[in-house]
Order: C-alpha cells, then structure tokens, then sequence
C-alpha cells in the first residue's frame, strides 16, 4: 500500500527526490524514516496529509523538503546537499490517524519496501 522509489547513488552535495505512492487507503500522517548500517531507525519527516507543516528532525532541516501531491496520492522527499552522513535505506510510513508523536515509528502503521539512498564522498 506505500511503494516508495527513487533512491540511488549520488555524490556528496548531489539532490534526490524519493516518492511515496500510497494505495487502498486513506492516510492522514505521512513521513520518511531512515535506517543505516548499525544504526537505529531514525525518524527524518513528517506531516499531515491536510497539509500541516512538516516536522524535520534537526539533522536534515534546511536541506529536506517534504512535498504531497493530494491527486497522485504521492508524497516526495526531496533531498538537497546530501552528505555521506545521509546514507541510509529509506522508508516511508503513513498512520490513519494524525500523528502527534512525530519521532515514533510505532505509531506509524504501514510501511513502505524502502529505497536505498548512498552518498558518497
């Protein structure tokens, strides 16, 4: 129900857009979480489908936008000046409901298959 696309290996300072296609349901809160190698899952984006501002964690802010296109049922993730720092698998993850607790991914309920983002030096 989320297939998310648009990963790749980029160089450091390069942009991606990620997307996030999401099916069969109605999503009110939607984000991108990101896991690297020996890390925990780490929150990235969030935001209401409604249209609320987004909430960035502080390693990304300034250089992430998160986007929706309400007709496509899309959301994207567009990554400026990426850093190796920023090499990760990423997911997209949507809630039913409206998510308060932004940084939980338990309280995201659908997951996409993921997308590996590598940045290189």
């Amino acid at each position: 129900q989320l297939q998310a696309s648009g990963g790749g290996l980029v160089q450091a300072g390069d942009s991606l857009r990620l997307s996030c296609v999401a099916s069969g349901r109605t999503f009110s809160t939607m984000g991108w979480f990101r896991l690297a190698p020996g890390k925990e899952r780490e929150f990235v984006v969030a935001m209401w489908w409604s249209g609320s501002r987004p909430y960035y964690a502080d390693s990304v802010k300034g250089r992430f936008t998160i986007s929706r296109d309400n007709a496509k049922n899309t959301v994207y993730l567009q990554m400026n000046s990426l850093k190796p720092e920023d090499t990760a698998v990423y997911y997209c993850a949507a809630a039913e409901g409206l998510v308060s607790n932004w940084r939980l991914s338990k309280k995201y309920g659908y997951w996409g298959q993921g997308t590996q983002v590598t940045v290189s030096s």
